[in-house]
């Protein structure tokens, strides 16, 4: 197999899990590198949602290098502004939310606010929820990437800044008024993840080739369930690579970046 570095693992399985004929809001970085690998390959007629307030844009003139990127209004079908396009979520037109996020638990809560320490006085600071916290709150399913660390999987996050299932309960997310089945992925550079449907929990799917169920469980804070069906990690192809490093990131913004 061809060598590839973590983020273009992570891009490609982000871009294997998106389906056809689905909309899905997106997140800055990856998730747009992920959804424009798919619209080449097997979802040509995957949607986009941009935060800045545009629905089914073309991206023929690259990837946008935020979410207010004028290439992501390219000869969209709707382009109403950040209310707009977040009403649309609300009334259940958008089929995943596709974010990132510093910390996660076994329940799928996402943290991208602090680390460590307390809301006033925390170990580290981070921008926060942009639009993630509404989009986990109003898509349908929610598909989170990061890294394999210790430190992001954690037993619980030190601040929920994108809901979950909470603490686990069946009725959590309906007690907390939001839309949604919920979590759905979570895609990192060694492992993809879903979630039991009966305990809400962290289930391992697929594992990287080379490495182990044992080998992920160490990089996590938590007890993961395993999958029965437990399979491999499917790689990227040359083809696939070469999609990812000249159509969609030809600059290597994100899928150059090293795990530190």
């Amino acid at each position: 197999m061809p060598e590839y570095g973590p983020f273009e693992m992570i891009a490609y399985t982000g871009s294997r899990v998106l389906e056809d004929d689905t909309i899905v809001f997106v997140g800055t970085g990856l998730p747009i590198i992920a959804s424009m690998h798919a619209q080449l390959t097997h979802a040509p007629n995957l949607n986009l949602i941009f935060e800045a307030g545009s629905l089914a844009a073309i991206l023929e003139q690259g990837m946008p290098l935020s979410v207010g990127d004028t290439r992501a209004f390219r000869k969209a079908v709707f382009a109403k502004g950040l209310c707009g396009v977040f009403e649309l979520t609300q009334r259940g037109y958008s089929d995943y939310a596709f974010i990132g996020g510093a910390q996660i638990d076994m329940y799928g809560n996402v943290g991208s606010t602090i680390e460590g320490g307390t809301y006033s006085a925390p170990n580290v600071r981070f921008p926060g929820s942009g639009g993630a916290g509404a989009m986990a709150a109003n898509c349908e399913k929610t598909i989170a990437i990061m890294a394999l660390e210790k430190r992001r999987f954690t037993q619980k996050v030190d601040f929920i800044t994108s809901i979950g299932f909470g603490d686990g309960s069946p009725d959590y997310r309906k007690k907390a008024g939001v839309m949604g089945s919920g979590p759905y992925r979570v895609i990192t550079n060694q492992a993809l993840f879903g979630f039991d449907e009966k305990t809400r929990r962290m289930m391992l799917l697929e594992v990287i080739p080379g490495k182990t169920a044992k080998d992920i469980q160490e990089l996590v804070s938590f007890e993961l369930l395993i999958s029965p069906d437990l399979k491999e990690m499917k790689e990227p192809s040359e083809a696939d690579l070469k999609l990812l490093r000249e159509e969609c990131d030809p600059d290597g913004y994100f899928l150059k970046r090293k795990v530190k």
